[in-house]
C-alpha cells in the first residue's frame, strides 16, 4: 500500500480527496502502470469534472434496513465532487464500471427528470406518504447542484404536496432554498442535518477537499436554525486517532450555532473504502496508518469493517464504547437531544395531474 500502481499524480488530482483510481471490483481486468522506456516530460493535466445526465425510470428508493430512521429516500446524484475520502458511498460507483476513487469525485451522473419523476411517484393511487430522505447517499447540494438545481426542483414539488422530507448535506449552498425550507418547516415538514467532521481548516483540506470550511458550515447551521428551521448536527464520521478529540468542541460549536439534536457515525469502511482510507493516510499520516486501522479493527471484531446491523456505525468493543459515552456526555451537558423533530406526514395532498382550467373538470 506505500506505492500503489494506481495512484495518480500529486499534480493531476489537485483539489481533489482520493489519491489513487483502483480499478472497479466487478471489473474483470485491472490496470497496472510500468516504464515503457521512453523518457518524455509530458505535461500533467488536472481531472477535471464530467457530468453524465441519467435517465432513470423511478425517483424513489426504498429499504428495509433495521438502523436507519428512514424506508425511502432520493439521490439526485451519483459520485460527489466534495471528494470526501471517508465516504461510504464510494463502492457504488463500481456498479456504473467506475472506480471508488477519482472516478467517483470527477464522474457525476445527474438526473434531471428527477422532479418530474417525484411528482408521478406521488400520484401513485397507493402512496403513503413517510419522511424521504435526500442527501442518504451523496450530497444533494455538491457543487452540480448550483447548475442543474435538481435539489430545488425536488423540494418545490415536496413543498406543493406538503409532504415531509429530511435533508443531510455539508454544503452551504443548502441556504440558496431557506425560502422553501422555512415553508416548509413552519408546517413541520422539513428538517435539516449538516455534518461537520472537524474544525481544523487544513485537516478539512485534506479530508473533504471541495465541501464547505468548518466555518461556512457552521455559518449554515446558523442560518437555518435563525430561518426557523430545525438543525441537527452529525460528528461524522470520527476516524480513529485522526478527529476523534474534536467530538466535544464540534458539539460545543453546533450549540452556539444553533443546532439542538447530534449524531455520530464511526468512520465505515465498506468493500475496497478501506485500502482507499489506506492510500490516504500513507499519503497524509503515515505515521498513523497502523494506530488508525488498530482502533477501527478493534471495533469491528478484528476486521477494518464488520457491516452488521446496529452496529455498524458505532462499531463494538472498548474503544467504541469509550467514544459512544464520550460523545452521549458532552451531548447531554450541553443540552443537545432533549426534544425530537417529529414531521407530519397527514398534511400530504397528492400532486394535481392537471393545472389552469382542465382541473375543473
Amino acid at each position: 500500500m506505500e506505492d500503489p500502481i494506481y495512484r495518480v499524480e500529486a499534480e493531476r488530482r489537485r483539489g481533489r480527496g482520493a489519491v489513487s483510481n483502483p480499478t472497479g471490483r466487478f471489473e474483470p481486468t485491472t490496470r497496472e502502470g510500468f516504464d515503457d522506456g521512453w523518457d518524455r516530460d509530458e505535461e500533467l493535466y488536472t481531472l477535471p469534472t464530467e457530468v453524465i445526465v441519467e435517465k432513470p425510470r423511478t425517483i424513489i428508493a426504498k429499504n428495509d434496513s433495521p438502523d436507519i430512521g428512514f424506508d425511502r429516500s432520493i439521490n439526485p446524484y451519483r459520485g460527489c465532487e466534495h471528494g470526501c475520502v471517508y465516504c461510504f458511498a464510494r463502492p457504488t460507483h463500481a456498479f456504473q464500471g467506475l472506480s471508488s476513487g477519482v472516478d467517483f469525485e470527477t464522474k457525476i451522473f445527474v438526473k434531471p427528470s428527477a422532479p418530474d419523476l417525484l411528482e408521478k411517484e406521488l400520484r401513485a393511487p397507493n402512496y403513503e406518504p413517510k419522511v424521504i430522505a435526500l442527501g442518504s447517499n451523496t450530497d444533494p447540494y455538491q457543487p452540480t447542484e448550483r447548475q442543474f438545481r435538481i435539489t430545488r426542483g425536488i423540494l418545490e414539488v415536496l413543498d406543493r404536496a406538503s409532504h415531509p422530507v429530511g435533508i443531510v448535506t455539508k454544503s452551504a449552498l443548502v441556504t440558496r432554498d431557506l425560502d422553501i425550507l422555512a415553508r416548509m418547516a413552519d408546517r413541520q415538514l422539513a428538517r435539516v442535518a449538516v455534518s461537520v467532521t472537524t474544525l481544523d481548516p487544513k485537516l478539512a483540506r485534506k479530508m473533504e477537499p471541495r465541501a464547505a470550511s468548518p466555518a461556512k458550515r457552521l455559518d449554515t447551521i446558523r442560518r437555518l436554525s435563525e430561518a426557523g428551521i430545525p438543525v441537527s448536527v452529525l460528528v461524522a464520521p470520527i476516524v480513529p486517532a485522526i478527529n476523534d478529540h474534536e467530538i466535544e468542541a464540534i458539539l460545543k460549536a453546533a450549540w452556539e450555532a444553533g443546532a439542538r439534536n447530534a449524531g455520530y457515525v464511526l468512520l465505515r469502511l465498506p468493500h475496497d473504502l478501506k485500502d482507499l482510507m489506506r492510500d490516504w493516510l500513507v499519503e497524509h499520516f503515515p505515521d498513523k496508518l497502523n494506530h488508525v486501522f488498530s482502533l477501527l479493527q478493534g471495533a469491528h471484531g478484528g476486521e477494518d469493517y464488520k457491516a452488521e446491523w446496529k452496529t455498524r456505525q458505532t462499531g463494538v468493543g472498548p474503544y467504541a464504547w469509550m467514544i459512544g459515552r464520550r460523545f452521549e456526555t458532552a451531548a447531554a451537558r450541553i443540552g443537545f437531544n432533549e426534544r425530537s423533530f417529529k414531521l407530519r406526514t397527514d398534511l400530504f395532498r397528492s400532486p394535481s395531474k392537471e393545472t389552469g382550467q382542465l382541473s375543473l373538470f
